[in-house]
């Protein structure tokens, strides 16, 4: 146990350091076992709904990947410039939605470079304080800013006039609406359709409001989409 503990603790010298067959089994398998750690925060603190199974393992992969290609670059820069252009040569078309997503790939490259440069002490210390950071950001909800827009659209019979109950209506439960557009079906029925542009106040009560909007004579066809919702998908 001395022996293991005076290994994490050690940091390379300037000189670089030897790489072992043993140094380079532990640096994989710690670069696999902290990637399971980074995945498993990231899976516990998603809340989006573009949620992919293939990026958690891509973590886990990454980590000791990038562990492996420290201890093959090890203080060799012809190397390292050798395998720079080997990986120039990959083209990595997969698209990243969320910020926070490209975040843990950062994560998940530091750590990984970390443990396969034999700095194991910063690879752990720096995964768990990664790790509390992530939890923390979770739970607190820091940073959450929901204005609650939305798309309101239908037909109605005739035009809505200074006295239509809709307006009404939508300033009971919107701080601000705009009436878009305004288009005639064109189909020799008097249909207009309508679109607005909503800043909800509680979207709890969105079902009351159309439940109320349902109930004016002449609304036909409505469709309400929370644009923070869409921005997720």
């Amino acid at each position: 146990m001395d022996r293991i503990w005076q290994v994490f603790e050690e940091t390379p010298v300037a000189g670089g350091r030897v790489f072992t067959p043993e140094g380079i089994i532990l640096s994989l398998l710690l670069a696999f076992v902290l990637g399971q750690v980074i995945a498993w925060v990231y899976h516990a603190t998603h809340s989006g709904l573009s949620y992919s199974r293939s990026f958690v393992q891509a973590l886990i992969m990454i980590t000791v990947v990038v562990a492996m290609v420290m201890t093959v670059i090890g203080n060799n820069i012809i190397t390292a410039v050798g395998l720079m252009g080997a990986l120039a040569i990959i083209r990595f078309r997969n698209i990243i939605k969320d910020t926070r997503d490209i975040a843990f790939i950062f994560c998940t490259l530091v750590v990984g470079m970390a443990a396969g440069s034999q700095r194991y002490a910063t690879a752990i210390v720096g995964t768990v304080i990664l790790s509390l950071i992530a939890i923390y950001l979770y739970l607190t909800g820091f940073g959450t800013h929901e204005p609650n827009n939305g798309f309101l659209r239908f037909s109605l019979k005739g035009p809505i006039g200074p006295e239509h109950p809709i307006p009404a209506i939508l300033k009971r439960f919107c701080g601000k609406f705009t009436l878009i557009s305004s288009q005639e079906s064109g189909f020799g029925v008097p249909l207009v359709e309508y679109a607005y542009q909503l800043i909800i106040r509680n979207a709890a009560k969105n079902e009351q409001m159309l439940s109320e909007l349902k109930k004016v004579e002449g609304v036909e066809n409505i469709n309400l989409t929370m644009q923070e919702r869409l921005l997720e998908v």
